[in-house]
């Protein structure tokens, strides 16, 4: 008895991902929040945050090998001189502006810091900064094309 007989046979073809730009943006700013909020509470609690990835490297003899190695994450907040915090979104390589001329957060102290972050996920999932995602990415697609 054949064993290919035993199995139910078919015609399936796979179904891509949308490759949705707005969902993608969304995605990424979602994870670089996640990231920020953690490094926030490890910040607080007088933790180390060291996070890490995968890179790939050829070895000295050309084979290309995958190496775990920090993560260098840019801190999006900051304080000024009367030590009151500030949170600055970042995208695409640079400061993006929440409203009109507005492109920070006041925070007050960093023990509020996660819960601003948990509101800026919220508002990011409701597509609430969708407009200026996209306009980051596509001022960034241009200046990567004058570059090259």
């Amino acid at each position: 008895m054949s064993h290919l007989k035993a199995l139910k046979l078919t015609q399936a073809v796979p179904v891509r991902a949308s490759a949705d730009p707005v969902q993608r943006a969304r995605d990424k700013m979602i994870s670089a929040l996640a990231e920020q909020k953690q490094m926030a509470e490890a910040k607080i609690s007088d933790q180390p945050f060291a996070p890490t990835h995968v890179v790939r490297r050829k070895n000295a003899e050309g084979q290309r090998v995958e190496i775990e190695t920090l993560k260098r994450i840019r801190q999006g907040w900051f304080s000024d001189g009367s030590g009151k915090v500030f949170f600055a979104v970042r995208y695409a390589g640079k400061s993006i502006d929440l409203a009109r001329d507005k492109n920070a957060i006041e925070v007050g102290e960093l023990s509020a810091l996660p819960a601003v972050l948990n509101t800026l996920i919220d508002a990011v999932r409701a597509g609430e900064l969708d407009t200026q995602l996209l306009a980051a990415a596509a001022e960034r697609g241009q200046l990567l094309r004058k570059a090259s």
